[in-house]
C-alpha cells in the first residue's frame, strides 16, 4: 500500500504522524511511504532519517495526497486538506469531527473517504491512541499551569506549586479522573501541590485513590462541588472527555468570576469544545488570555508542546492499525478488529458514526464492508 504523511500546519502543530521507526516497519513489510519534506523537523526527525529507512521525500502537500492510498495525519483536517483528498482514500487522524465544520464532513462523504478517527479507536474498553496523548497532556497541563501561576505573567499569583516550610502549597483542582486527570494529579502531587480531583464516576475516583495511595482528595462532581472547587483552586484543570461528542460546559462564567485573581485555568478539554464557559482555543505561540483576572491556557493540541515524545507515543499506539490495513486490506482489517470499527466515521459515502450523523443531519449506516477477496 502507498502511505502518505503530510507536514502538519493547523494550530502550529509540531508532531509528525509517524516517527522513522514506524516508517521503517511499513517499508520492511513491503509498503511505500511518501513523506512531505520537513514533516518531522519540529519533532527533530530529519528528511535524511526518513530516507535512511526507505521513505520517499516529496516536496508538496498536493503530491502526498495524490500519490497515497492511505493518509496518516495528526491534526484535524483543514478545508484545504479536505479538498486534496482523493476519492476512496483512507484517512487516519485525530479528526474531532463532532466539533468540526459540516462542509468537511460533507467532503469526506462526497469523496467516499474511509475516515478513521484516532480518538474513537477502542481496545479492551480503553482508547489506546488517544490515551498516549492524554498521558502527555495531563503532565503538560500541570507544567503549563505552574509556569503561568508563578512567573508574574499579567498579575499571576506568583506562588510556588509545592510551597515551602511554613507556606502552604498551591491548590490544584482537576475536573475529570480519566487518563488526563490521573496524569495531572500524579504530576501535581509530585510537585508538592495540594491536589483535589472531581469526577461523577466513583470507580474512577477509587482508582486514583488506589494508584496515588490516598495522598489526594477525591470528590464526587456535581454543580455544588464543582463551584466550590473552582473557587478554591489556584490552578484549575478541565480534563473532561466524552467519546465522540462535544463536551458540556460544566464550569460557567459566574464560577470563573469567583476565582482568585491571578489563578490559572488549563482547559485540556478544549479540543472537544472545552468544559469551561470562558474558554476559547489558543495557540502554542499565544497560549493564554486573561478573562475576569484569571489566566486561561487553552491549547487544543497540547501534546504538541512535547512533539518528539508525542510523535513516538503516537507511532507506538497507531502503527498496529495502519499496518493491519496496509498488510491485509481494509475489509479484512475491519472485520478482524471491532475496536477499529468504532473509529471509522465515514465510509463509501455515508456516515458510520451515529453521533456524528445526528450532529450534522447526514445519512447514517452501520459499517458493513464486503471483502473483495
Amino acid at each position: 500500500m502507498r502511505i502518505g504523511i503530510p507536514k502538519e500546519t493547523l494550530l502550529e502543530e509540531k508532531r509528525v504522524a509517524l516517527a522513522p521507526a514506524g516508517v521503517d516497519m511499513l517499508i520492511k513489510s513491503g509498503h511505500t511511504v511518501f513523506i512531505q519534506t520537513g514533516a518531522g523537523i519540529d519533532s527533530h526527525f530529519t528528511d535524511e532519517q526518513y530516507i535512511k529507512v526507505g521513505a520517499t521525500i516529496v516536496y508538496t502537500v498536493e503530491e502526498v495526497f495524490q500519490r497515497a492510498e492511505l493518509i496518516a495525519k495528526i491534526a484535524p483536517l483543514t478545508e484545504s486538506e479536505a479538498e486534496l483528498l482523493q476519492e476512496n482514500q483512507i484517512l487516519f487522524s485525530f479528526l474531532h469531527l463532532a466539533i468540526g465544520k459540516k462542509n468537511i464532513v460533507q467532503k469526506l462523504l462526497e469523496k467516499k473517504i474511509t475516515a478513521v478517527s484516532y480518538e474513537l479507536i477502542e481496545k479492551n474498553d480503553e482508547l489506546p491512541v488517544l490515551q498516549s496523548m492524554s498521558e502527555i497532556a495531563g503532565q503538560l497541563a500541570v507544567q503549563m499551569g505552574e509556569r503561568f501561576l508563578g512567573n508574574g505573567y499579567q498579575n499571576s499569583r506568583g506562588i510556588l506549586l509545592g510551597g515551602i516550610t511554613g507556606v502552604a502549597p498551591a491548590a490544584v483542582v482537576i475536573l475529570g479522573a480519566g487518563v488526563v486527570g490521573l496524569n495531572a494529579a500524579r504530576t501535581a502531587l509530585g510537585r508538592g501541590a495540594h491536589v483535589i480531583v472531581l469526577d461523577k464516576d466513583l470507580k474512577r475516583l477509587r482508582r486514583i485513590d488506589n494508584i496515588l495511595a490516598k495522598n489526594i482528595t477525591t470528590v464526587v462532581a456535581n454543580p455544588y462541588t464543582i463551584a466550590r472547587g473552582v473557587k478554591f483552586a489556584d490552578l484549575f484543570i478541565g480534563a473532561i472527555q466524552i467519546i465522540g461528542e462535544k463536551i458540556p460546559l460544566l464550569v460557567n462564567e459566574e464560577m470563573v468570576k469567583s476565582m482568585k485573581s491571578g489563578s490559572v485555568i488549563v482547559d485540556v478539554s478544549i479540543d472537544q469544545g472545552g468544559c469551561i464557559e470562558t474558554s476559547r482555543p489558543t495557540s502554542i505561540s499565544q497560549p493564554t488570555f486573561v478573562e475576569h483576572n484569571v489566566i486561561h491556557f487553552c491549547v487544543p493540541n497540547l501534546p504538541s508542546m512535547a512533539p518528539r515524545t508525542a510523535s513516538y507515543g503516537l507511532t507506538n499506539a497507531c502503527i498496529e492499525y495502519i499496518m493491519n490495513i496496509a498488510d491485509n486490506g481494509l475489509a479484512r482489517a475491519v472485520s478482524s478488529d471491532v475496536g477499529l470499527v468504532k473509529g471509522v466515521c465515514t465510509y463509501n459515502g455515508y456516515c458510520s458514526n451515529e453521533i456524528l450523523a445526528e450532529t450534522f443531519n447526514v445519512e447514517y449506516r452501520r459499517l458493513h464492508i464486503f471483502s473483495t477477496n
